[in-house]
């Protein structure tokens, strides 16, 4: 109880410094010290989320640049504070996860030509393909989650385990469902099944909206 109530506590105090911050003009002292005292705040709670890579510095400091730009994106409404840092650092590791993801495809395919002439062979090769429009539209739609359809649809019993979540992870490179299920502490079956049933569904119609047919299995 006394864990939720702090929660709850650090909530209503996040949500209040944003809309202090959001009160004050964009470039004005007021407004960048009360961003300054939200991440403050964000980093001693110790909340944000964590993994260990070499790219998350880069993407939590990506994030917080973000949001001094733009807290006014925040709505309290959708989520808690720390649950739309923690869907916008994820953002950012995901688009670090898609580029490391490329440059190791990109690597490997090089490094098993065996052709004496190197250098020609590879100024020959054709540049590497960009993330497809389809993969960039749906982080897009996803990350972003304009009717709050997402966020709001989530597994029976755990808000925190939302399509908006799911769909974030399971866009390439997918994270595992074992590695799922391990953190949010589910049984084997329940993350796929909510996935297939509630989820899928959301994306095929998205990508029928978008002029795409059946790219969603």
């Amino acid at each position: 109880m006394t864990n939720v109530h702090t929660v709850s506590n650090l909530n209503q105090q996040l949500q209040h410094l944003v809309a202090q911050a959001c009160s004050y003009p964009a470039k004005s002292l007021m407004r960048r010290q009360k961003l300054s005292e939200i991440v403050r705040v964000v980093m001693k709670s110790g909340k944000l989320w964590k993994e260990n890579t070499a790219y998350y510095n880069d993407a939590l400091q990506q994030t917080w640049l973000y949001f001094c730009r733009n807290p006014e994106q925040y709505n309290p409404e959708s989520c808690s504070v720390i649950t739309w840092l923690d869907n916008c650092l994820k953002w950012r590791l995901q688009d670090f996860r898609s580029r490391e993801a490329q440059i190791q495809a990109k690597t490997v395919f090089i490094s098993s030509l065996e052709i004496e002439n190197t250098t020609e062979a590879i100024e020959s090769l054709p540049a590497a393909a960009d993330i497809p429009p389809i993969l960039e539209e749906t982080y897009q739609w996803a990350f972003t989650d304009p009717d709050n359809d997402l966020a709001s649809t989530h597994v029976k019993g755990r808000p925190e385990v939302t399509c908006q979540i799911l769909i974030l992870r399971r866009l390439p490179p997918e994270t595992p469902w074992k590695n799922i299920a391990k953190e949010f502490n589910l049984p084997p079956s329940t993350a796929p099944n909510f996935y297939k049933r509630e989820c899928l569904p959301r994306l095929r119609n998205f990508a029928l909206r978008q002029g795409y047919h059946e790219i969603w299995d």
